[in-house]
């Protein structure tokens, strides 16, 4: 795998957090230290021991100089450094290691493009994990990351995989952690064989002396003893050390004051604290007070906050005077964490009633000037839900409810909004919401509201034309086809849709490019509709058109369910081999991008579960089945409900249980409109339940039922009549759809249902005593099975072709992939009346036959788990399964068996 390069042509990351947002690039930016900054050489001597040490923790709390004592470090020498700030705002996996990823970047270390990006903020793949980690190890020279703040960083799940990509590393990773708190990482382990630096609070606490050094920057010349007793009441706390300067320059006797400093009455931190905010002019004070409801701000956000225009010269003055006013660079500035928090609880208790009025402002500048996120942040904690929704509205963000990238944050972000706040926005916002968790009622209640206020805004002169208004009605449609698809009501998606393209020539064009999600979301439910309709080739038109959608992140989601449904299509037409490889599309739609799979719909792992079941791998079929049921956590249209039954169905009845089959073929489905689909695949899976149970004649009188122009129920109809005794009438069943020029089973139709059908005519053939006929046939049927590894026919077909397959050729054309192949050094069979070993009934998964091959090499369960990097339950899972299909109780027989089967 090649490695990360300091030279390379492009950044593996985009240009836009996980949110949408664009990376705030003074995150990246190793902090400037102030003109009073004392550099420490003994500290910095310690921190040179990170170069050596895989890990370093500099630890300690708020103010105690942890971040200058790295960032003076890191802007020393010519080494590249990639730095990252924490923010508690930003919190989730994907965020974290986006950030991480492009702090890589910033600092000049380019990763190759198969590393990958994480876009969904609560979570990270493994796999790219893990190639960042095999990217890293291959470096010759090691690339410093420091991670300041990381105490804010809560998430046990992040320490899990930051300790694993360290781990993997190796020699290419210096990792530094600036944390108040001590990490939740393995320390011990790193500790024990001397692989961890750490420098705590007791060695970042100030000397006597040094104390002195520093307050003779601030232009203060005291003796050591002062310097002494003033270490002893603060214990060496750097911020408490600068404050307490600040303040002593302005008493006419500093030395006095230093000594007389009364710190009983209250912590240090308010105490000193409040003597730098008081000794402040009026208006720093109130700008202060103000700006606390911020994270971060620059100049002209203060002056919206103030209703003044001299923000940007008290901001500079305050930072010169290091007044805990932090520079992030690009005319953008935070207060220190602390004094943040003491001003917030100050601007409460002087100014009741004040916050919520700060939090509009602010929402209201961000509007025209900044985020959407921070604009619906603070709209939300001003309590203005009608400013907040109208927000999202009119930005066409509409869709980011349904996309994953920020849906989950959204709704908790709008879970505070009342009954009394209404508009169409907000209707808007609360039938989105219930239409996202499938609630019907409520949410088509609230969307006709919302339609009905924007009619008569529309009726106003002022409404008339008014671009939010346009927005607003094309989010209107958005849910409408969303309703449509969630009903199974065709004609309401085909409306809903035609809509939506008028309404897209009166919206700003520079909105619908920058939400790309809209147009895949709406082709998504269209084409869910025609799909549930029967109407496959105009299904494939729409979702086609949402998985050409761009946006990458953004439509991740659609183009996901996208290729989920045509991977549909494409299973009901008989081709489980094109099903799986648009199936495995989607799903790395969303894992490239580190989106949750509970987010989307899972149809492909269904898709991916019926062709199981046809290749008779049912352990896969189950898990996989499992797995669609924990994939999605609201929406359940009718296409998922139903190809749910589908592959549930087929799945019991491969196994034998008929009864279970027959109550799981029937789907509880309401929609609008009956799908053809559906009823037929209900009717074949019933069908076969009767048949198997021994009643031809209830299986076939099921599927005269059916309309002729479902393939599969014509097979199933023949297949039915020549078990009841009518050969006849079976061929004939075969030979009338192939007449009448229909995507029949020996016409269009894929090799799924040309298998089933070349299978019932050679069964014919065998009966009435043809059995070159029937030999040709199935010689057909396992060269059009064998590419697809289709086994479910040939062991439905019954005992009458057992006898076939051990007659040459069919034995060659069997044997490896439906039946065992002979050892390696067994003669083959010649007499005509051999039977064939029983079939290998599922295959072993990639997974199974790596502890195969280990198994082979005498290793112990222990040593396949470290190897396989997995635990050893896991691997005494596998072993369970591998003894299960080989038919098998031991370790010895299992490589026996596997060899004789030519699977080592």
């Amino acid at each position: 795998m090649a490695g990360l390069e300091e030279n390379g042509p492009e950044p593996t990351t985009s240009c836009a957090d996980p949110q949408g947002d664009p990376f705030l690039h003074t995150r990246f930016v190793i902090p400037a230290r102030p003109a009073t900054f004392l550099r420490r050489e003994r500290l910095v001597r310690h921190l040179d021991q990170a170069l050596r040490t895989p890990l370093t923790m500099v630890s300690g709390a708020a103010g105690a100089g942890k971040t200058l004592l790295a960032a003076d470090w890191a802007a020393r020498g010519d080494r590249p450094v990639a730095w990252l700030t924490n923010d508690a705002t930003a919190q989730g996996c994907g965020m974290f290691w986006a950030y991480f990823l492009q702090a890589l970047s910033a600092s000049g270390v380019h990763l190759p493009a198969e590393v990958g990006s994480p876009a969904d903020a609560s979570r990270v793949d493994q796999t790219l994990l893990t190639r960042l980690a095999a990217g890293l190890g291959d470096r010759d020279r090691p690339v410093i990351v420091v991670l300041d703040e990381y105490d804010r960083v809560t998430a046990p799940e992040i320490a899990e995989q930051l300790e694993f990509v360290l781990h993997h590393a190796g020699r290419g990773m210096r990792l530094i952690l600036v944390t108040r708190t001590e990490p939740l990482l393995p320390l011990h382990r790193y500790r024990a064989v001397g692989d961890m630096t750490e420098i705590r609070a007791a060695e970042l606490a100030f000397t006597p002396e040094e104390a002195a050094a520093l307050l003779e920057l601030h232009g203060l010349r005291v003796p050591v003893s002062a310097a002494r007793a003033l270490v002893e009441r603060t214990r060496g706390w750097a911020a408490g050390l600068r404050l307490c300067a600040l303040a002593a320059q302005e008493s006419p006797d500093p030395e006095t004051y230093l000594k007389e400093f009364e710190v009983d009455r209250t912590t240090v931190a308010d105490f000193l604290l409040a003597e730098v905010l008081k000794r402040q002019s009026p208006e720093a004070q109130d700008l202060l007070l103000r700006v606390s409801v911020l994270d971060r701000f620059g100049p002209e956000l203060a002056n919206a906050l103030t209703g003044r225009t001299d923000a940007e010269s008290v901001l500079a003055g305050l930072h010169r005077e290091n007044a805990f006013v932090e520079y992030l660079g690009h005319a953008r500035y935070r207060l220190h964490p602390l004094f943040g928090e003491i001003l917030h609880a100050h601007l409460r208790m002087r100014s009741p009633g004040l916050e919520p009025e700060l939090h509009r402002r602010a929402a209201a500048w961000l509007r025209d000037s900044g985020s959407l996120a921070e604009t619906l942040g603070h709209g939300a904690a001003a309590g203005d839900w009608e400013f907040t929704a109208g927000a999202l509205v009119d930005d066409l963000a509409i869709g980011q409810l349904f996309t994953g990238l920020r849906s989950d944050h959204l709704a908790e972000l709008f879970s505070g909004m009342g009954p009394e706040a209404t508009s169409p926005a907000t209707d808007l916002v609360r039938a989105a919401r219930e239409l996202a968790r499938s609630d019907l009622d409520h949410g088509l209640a609230h969307l006709r509201h919302a339609e009905q206020s924007l009619a008569a805004e529309e009726r106003t002169p002022a409404g008339d034309g008014s671009p939010g208004l346009a927005a607003a009605r094309l989010s209107c449609a958005l849910l409408e086809a969303l309703a449509a698809r969630l009903t199974g009501s065709p004609a309401r998606a085909e409306t809903a849709a035609e809509t939506a393209a008028e309404l897209q020539q009166e919206v700003p064009a520079q909105l619908l490019d920058a939400h790309p999600e809209l147009a895949a979301l709406l082709s998504t439910h269209l084409g869910s509709t025609r799909l549930w309709a029967g109407r496959f080739e105009d299904a494939s038109d729409a979702l086609s058109t949402a998985v050409a959608c761009s946006g990458g992140a953004s439509t991740a989601l659609p183009r996901e369910e996208s290729l989920g449904h045509l991977a549909l299509i494409d299973y009901l037409n008989g081709w489980p081999g094109k099903a799986e490889r648009k199936a495995l599309a989607a799903t790395s739609e969303t894992e490239r991008f580190s989106l949750r799979e509970e987010s989307g719909s899972g149809i492909e792992l269904l898709v991916l579960a019926a062709v199981a079941v046809d290749r008779n791998e049912l352990d896969r079929a189950q898990a996989l089945l499992d797995a669609a049921a924990d994939s999605h956590h609201g929406m359940r249209d009718p296409v998922m409900r139903a190809g749910r039954a589908l592959a549930t169905a087929r799945l019991l009845l491969a196994r034998g249980e008929t009864r279970a089959a027959l109550e799981a073929a029937e789907p509880a489905v309401a929609a609008d409109v009956v799908s053809p689909w559906s009823k037929a695949h209900t009717a074949l899976v019933t069908s076969a339940a009767h048949l198997a149970e021994g009643r031809p004649q209830t299986a076939a009188e099921l599927l005269q039922e059916v309309p002729g122009d479902q393939p599969a129920c014509v097979v199933g109809a023949a297949r039915a009549q020549l078990a009841a005794g009518r050969p006849v009438e079976a061929l004939d069943l075969l030979d009338r759809v192939r007449s009448e020029g229909r995507a029949g089973p020996e016409g269009r139709a894929g090799p799924a249902l040309t298998v089933r059908a070349l299978l019932v005519r050679a069964q014919a053939a065998d009966h009435a005593g043809d059995s070159a006929t029937a030999r040709r046939l199935v010689a057909h049927a396992l060269h059009e099975a064998r590419r697809e590894r289709l086994r479910r026919p040939f062991l439905e077909a019954g005992p009458w072709i057992r006898p076939l397959l051990g007659t040459v050729p069919l034995r060659g054309l069997s044997e490896g992939w439906l039946t065992p192949g002979p050892p390696p050094c067994a003669a083959p069979r010649t007499r005509q009346g051999d039977q064939p070993p029983p079939p290998v009934v599922e295959e072993l998964s990639g997974r199974e036959h790596d502890v195969l091959e280990r198994l082979a090499q005498m290793m112990s369960t222990e040593e396949i788990a470290a190897d396989l990097y997995v635990s050893v339950n896991t691997v005494k899972t596998h072993l369970k399964s591998v003894y299960r299909k080989l038919s098998v109780n031991r370790r010895h027989d299992a490589v026996h068996r596997a060899r004789e089967l030519r699977l080592l």
